[in-house]
């Protein structure tokens, strides 16, 4: 995966972490939760706000 992704990561972030609010996810901690994931590989350094927003609202979406 990849950091354009968005939809991927978050179905894979939900299976990973069941109990986590993705509400609750400050930027910071979900970047790092992105990159430990296992299917994940793409540089850090390429991540952003507007991406890790995406993210965010696609793994909201997915607890919906």
């Amino acid at each position: 995966m990849k950091w354009t992704d968005s939809l991927d990561i978050a179905m894979a972030l939900d299976e990973m972490h069941p109990d986590t609010n993705p509400l609750t996810v400050g930027f910071v901690d979900l970047r790092e939760m992105v990159m430990a994931l296992e299917e994940f590989d793409d540089d850090g350094e390429k991540s952003g706000e507007k991406i890790l927003e995406a993210i965010q609202m696609n793994w909201i979406e997915e607890r919906e």
